[in-house]
């Protein structure tokens, strides 16, 4: 077997790890309702709930970017997925708050494995040239697993609205054994052993600072943004649409599964041609607007037609407007993707901190006003990408009438 086909399979394999674990997260999203009606929890718990899984991932994430050059992205992703499969375990026997909440503590360590070692993975793997491909692919594969996650969520739910969560489980737990024999591990020892020699030492508040002080810092605030309303609009889906319609299980499923699957061909068909064509920084802005304008449609819809219509909408903006962002941040990290692509974690995790908290505690005053809030905040990163694009361009300009 020639040293291209191992590499591709490499990456062929990490893609399905990535799909695998989202298989696993797009599971639980249907029975949510229904597990917070089971433990009387609010809808500013659910919240408290899903940022506790960030902000878990947010204190791990600039360690993690650093073990992943120290340990190896192989490691890094084995022990992520052995990790997540724990962590649905006891989300899965959890009766009490507390259990839950420990495992999506845990689950938000497990990702910020897995992640920064997946994007570091790829941008070992790719050149330039083919990397917006690839990590088209990489949201390709995120997509299709809420495709295929929440539709089998909902069947498996038939069994008990905690079956879900074993199943999840049992996937991330198949997803690592396949990883420990047939990946290959794409930073070399000698590297590693170079990256060790250097007794480098993580300090969260430190690795803060230098990612304000650094070039990438206003891609990482958009980012910042970008997770925060974001997460107050899906992280809030399935408490909406049962609030206000009534939708059961096997709704919600079919709504998430038609959104996704618009994404997933966009990613896979056309965002290497999109980035060729507009470049990421358009796209972006233009994939904030359709997303802000199609979230503020969602309040006034009422038909379940209109709301999956809607909907698909919003994930399709959503589904090309993270892979633009990260192939930007990507190209534009050079020698520091572990780096970058901690930070990238970690600025996604402040994001999901602070959007599904507040988005429950408006949950609770009025179930539209999480909506309105996100396009809000939406808008708000198309205006600071636009100035900072603006920003870039006048220095460029300068730089060459020098």
């Amino acid at each position: 077997m020639s040293t291209v086909t191992k590499e591709k399979m490499s990456l062929a394999l990490v893609l399905f790890n990535l799909f695998i674990a989202y298989v696993g997260i797009g599971l639980a999203v249907p029975v949510m309702p229904s597990i917070a009606k089971e433990m009387h929890l609010s809808g500013q718990m659910v919240g408290y709930m899903i940022s506790a899984f960030a902000f878990a991932q947010l204190l791990a994430s600039p360690f993690t970017g650093v073990m992943v050059e120290t340990l190896g992205r192989k490691k890094m992703i084995v022990f992520g997925l052995c990790l997540f499969s724990f962590s649905e375990i006891l989300f899965g026997i959890g009766t009490q708050a507390w259990v839950i909440f420990a495992s999506r503590i845990l689950g938000g360590i497990s990702d910020a494995f897995i992640m920064p070692a997946v994007i570091t993975y790829i941008a070992d793997r790719t050149s330039i040239e083919n990397r917006a491909k690839v990590l088209g692919y990489q949201a390709a594969a995120i997509s299709a697993g809420f495709i295929i996650g929440p539709g089998l969520g909902g069947f498996i739910a038939e069994l008990g609205i905690r079956a879900p969560f074993f199943f999840a489980a049992a996937f991330a737990f198949i997803a690592a054994i396949f990883s420990i024999f047939l990946l290959q591990e794409s930073l070399s020892q000698e590297q590693m052993e170079k990256n060790r020699a250097q007794h480098i030492r993580v300090n969260f508040f430190a690795e803060m600072k230098k990612s304000v002080q650094s070039v990438y810092f206003v891609p990482f605030l958009i980012v910042f943004v970008l997770a925060f309303g974001l997460a107050a609009y899906e992280m809030m889906f399935s408490l909406f649409v049962d609030a206000k319609f009534g939708f059961t299980a096997k709704d919600i499923a079919f709504i998430i599964t038609i959104g996704s699957i618009l994404g997933v061909v966009a990613q896979i068909l056309f965002f290497e041609k999109m980035v060729a064509k507009f470049g990421e920084k358009n796209i972006i802005h233009a994939s904030l607007v359709i997303a802000a304008l199609f979230i503020i449609a969602t309040v006034f819809v009422s038909s379940y037609l209109a709301i999956m219509v809607v909907t698909s909408i919003v994930f399709f903006a959503c589904d090309i407007l993270r892979p633009a962002v990260t192939s930007l941040l990507s190209k534009m990290a050079g020698e520091n993707q572990g780096f970058v692509a901690g930070m990238n974690s970690t600025y996604t995790s402040l994001g999901i901190i602070a959007g599904p908290a507040i988005g429950g505690f408006l949950f609770d005053l009025n179930i539209n006003a999480p909506y309105m809030f996100a396009a809000v905040i939406l808008l708000a990163a198309l205006v600071m990408s636009t100035l900072w694009n603006r920003k870039s361009q006048l220095k460029l300009n300068g730089q060459s009438n020098d």
